[in-house]
């Protein structure tokens, strides 16, 4: 209250690495969050405070080419330039103390597909599309035509140059799908048919480019690293669990992007993230796991995972952003928003079938 936002943490410059520079200041709204945001809140039957954030979300005020930018300030502020205060030193002498956020006015494709499927999600449960939300639709669907041929930042914010990160190209599809659902919703068949064809190019371009010769989902377009943002492939129903190209990336990650068991983002020494030093794994990479395992039919190794994660939350059952799996430490800003909404979604995808089966 009173905007509606969630916070991605209320911390800032907690480190993702004891003593280095990954540093980070979190208290603000990422529009990334919006659709993890909604799935948990409707799936715990908050509806009331799903509507209080997409009237934010509908409030924010675009960027210059009709955009949403990637994060705001929780009141909709949009100038969140980030500065150092290098008198103070942050948790165990971390260097350094960060306020505000320099990814603020990174270019990230994946904001449009996060918006358009929060909006779809919303729709679904409300069994309204409220009115005032259709120009976002047209706006970000039209963004999302726009650039996701170009090379950007992807979803972990790297601060090295620009690529064809195969999540983005993703999200970018999820754009164009959920806009065309929309459009069949509101009685627009010419949009919709519009849409559904941009969705199907982006489909294609990525299963041409975006899949390495042992039929994995890359990092990006020039690499054939691993990066477990391809997991969300099949949250967000890109692929079906049965399809080879998901089995095979699901089970990559599993035995290849881990550390006793918990999942990376990606190698640091095999990406170009602008940064310098290691990180931990990245709980919500290994809830993103649980889901996909759950998803490909590999239940038993879906509730294993999840068994190991759970026992490893704090006295208080919280999670922050990353886990060192060596010394059991919780890494990065502390609680974690994204850490809890990858949490629930897992669990759904456990809970769920179970639930399904004795009925």
């Amino acid at each position: 209250m009173p905007t509606g936002a969630t916070v991605a943490a209320l911390t800032t410059s907690l480190p993702e690495t004891p003593g280095g520079e990954r540093n980070w200041d979190y208290r603000y709204t990422w529009m990334r969050d919006t659709t993890f945001t909604l799935q948990a809140l409707h799936l715990l039957n908050l509806d009331w405070e799903a509507d209080e954030f997409m009237q934010f979300v509908a409030d924010v005020e675009p960027t210059e080419d009709g955009s949403l930018q990637i994060m705001y300030g929780i009141d909709g502020r949009r100038d969140l330039t980030e500065s150092t205060r290098d008198h103070l030193t942050g948790y165990a002498g971390a260097r350094p103390v960060r306020i505000g956020n320099g990814a603020f006015d990174q270019r990230q494709n994946d904001v449009f597909g996060a918006v358009l499927d929060s909006i779809l999600i919303h729709t679904h449960k409300s069994e309204r599309l409220p009115r005032r939300l259709w120009p976002i639709v047209e706006s970000q669907a039209t963004c999302a035509t726009k650039v996701w041929r170009e090379p950007d930042q992807g979803i972990w914010e790297a601060r090295g140059d620009p690529q064809h990160y195969v999540s983005s190209k993703l999200m970018g599809w999820v754009a164009l799908d959920r806009a065309a659902k929309l459009a069949e919703i509101r009685g627009d068949p010419a949009l919709q048919e519009t849409w559904h064809a941009g969705a199907e190019e982006i489909r294609e371009d990525i299963l041409t480019h975006g899949v390495s010769d042992r039929g994995v989902l890359r990092q990006h377009y020039d690499t054939d690293s691993l990066d477990a943002s391809t997991l969300l492939a099949g949250t967000f129903g890109f692929l079906p669990g049965d399809d080879d190209r998901m089995r095979a990336t699901v089970n990559a990650i599993a035995e290849e992007l881990t550390e006793h068991g918990f999942v990376l983002r990606y190698r640091t020494d095999e990406t170009d993230d602008g940064l310098s030093g290691k990180e931990g794994t990245f709980l919500i990479c290994s809830f993103w796991l649980v889901s996909a395992l759950a998803i490909v039919g590999e239940m038993q190794a879906a509730r294993d995972l999840m068994e190991r994660l759970l026992r490893v939350a704090s006295p208080l059952g919280l999670y922050a952003e990353e886990f060192d799996s060596e010394t059991g430490r919780h890494l990065g800003n502390f609680p974690q928003a994204f850490s809890h909404l990858a949490l629930m979604e897992a669990a759904s995808r456990i809970i769920i079938p179970e639930r399904l089966k004795e009925n």
